[in-house]
């Protein structure tokens, strides 16, 4: 095979290696996108999940300037040439798309596409995606080929073999990420309950005491003025404590807001709520991080609150301290605290967990290694490496 200087048995490992690499769906829909268009000299490239209501839930191109795909309008629907892909599952090829007779025209600002070549994605009996290219490149890859040339010019049964093992690998790579994305809610959810317990836990019952000490003193106003002031006195202490636990709780509770701040300023307003909600002195610090894949940088939060849930509800810290650095291409967070300290050992035989059973799954998830040390009396130190995207 012959497609330019992206071509050969390389070209085709890398955009496979690049699919399995990310866990995010959109982020594999866009190299699924930008590999084909790339491999196979094309102008423009674009893939489609369609979604139930004759539309697509999702919708990626490449080669298509942000502006452009501005101007363009609303996501296509499922018509024309991209129905029958995904409705016969089977290959297109044309030398202009706009000739066929299933052609209904596009919008005013679309680009204008002629030689076509298209595949439908299937999981099993199930066409989960169509993927598509347009207008081959010249050989230099600077111009499309014009309608009706010949000479070589136009996609090829070479090109169509080519995107039929792109497809069969985006498959893959499509529903690998779409499981990820469902086990990551279930996990979502399981924390979800896992916080509802420790709100019951720990902000319930200083509520139950606060009433208590609340009726007490109601009991003594008359009887004994001091006494009651100082149990009024107990109540305002127990109230800031509860209103202490819930804002640490609604911290935990809010979805992190990875995307829009990045992992650094969200560990930092995480580790200063906490700072003020606890006694313990809770600081972060980072050093040369750069962005990291949104798996992974999810996973380093999760990870960071667990351990922190760890030291401040269950060693009787004194202080604790977050880390954040890069480490090669990746990086190693880093979180340890100077309270009573386990033995990871007897901890595991006992078949207690404290949350190391799930971090440790989080780490495995994105290719990252966990390093637990702790020993009684020594305090704790939890370890996150990633490798990077």
């Amino acid at each position: 095979m012959s497609h330019g200087p992206r071509s050969g048995l390389a070209a085709v490992s890398s955009a496979l290696l690049a699919m399995s690499r990310h866990l995010e769906v959109r982020d594999v829909l866009k190299t699924i996108v930008a590999s084909a268009r790339e491999l196979l000299d094309a102008q423009y490239a674009a893939l489609g999940v369609p979604d139930d209501h004759g539309g697509f839930a999702q919708f990626v191109v490449d080669g298509v300037s942000e502006a452009q795909w501005k101007a363009i309008g609303p996501l296509p629907r499922q018509h024309g040439i991209l129905a029958a892909m995904l409705r016969e599952a089977k290959a297109e090829r044309l030398a202009d798309v706009r000739k066929d007779p299933r052609f209904e025209g596009w919008p005013s600002a679309h680009p204008d596409l002629v030689d076509f070549l298209g595949l439908p994605i299937r999981d099993g009996d199930e066409v989960i995606g169509a993927l598509f290219l347009a207008n081959k490149l010249r050989p230099g890859r600077e111009h499309p080929c014009p309608a009706g040339a010949d000479g070589g010019c136009g996609f090829t049964e070479e090109d169509e073999e080519l995107l039929s093992i792109l497809a069969q690998h985006a498959a893959i790579a499509l529903t690998n990420a779409r499981l990820y994305e469902r086990s990551r809610e279930l996990t979502i959810a399981e924390e979800r309950s896992r916080l509802a317990h420790e709100l019951h836990d720990a902000v319930s019952q200083k509520l139950f005491s606060l009433r208590l000490t609340a009726q007490a003193a109601a009991a003594l106003v008359d009887r004994d003025p001091g006494r009651a002031k100082v149990e009024l006195h107990q109540v305002a202490a127990l109230a800031a404590e509860a209103a202490d636990e819930l804002r640490a709780a609604v911290v935990e509770l809010r979805p992190a807001a990875l995307d829009e701040d990045g992992l650094v300023a969200t560990l930092r307003t995480q580790t200063q709520v906490l700072d003020r909600a606890h006694t313990a002195r809770v600081t972060f610090t980072s050093s040369g991080f750069r962005a990291l894949p949104a798996a992974q940088e999810e996973a380093m939060l999760r990870v960071a609150q667990e351990a922190l849930h760890n030291a401040l509800r269950h060693s009787d810290a004194g202080r604790v301290e977050v880390s954040l650095a890069r480490r090669g291409g990746g990086a190693v967070l880093r979180v340890t605290d100077d309270g009573t300290g386990f033995d990871p050992e007897a901890v595991r035989r006992a078949g207690r967990h404290l949350g190391l059973v799930s971090m440790r799954d989080r780490a495995s998830g994105v290719g990252g290694t966990l390093t637990v040390e702790s020993a009684p009396g020594k305090g704790t130190t939890i370890e996150l490496e990633v490798p990077g995207g």
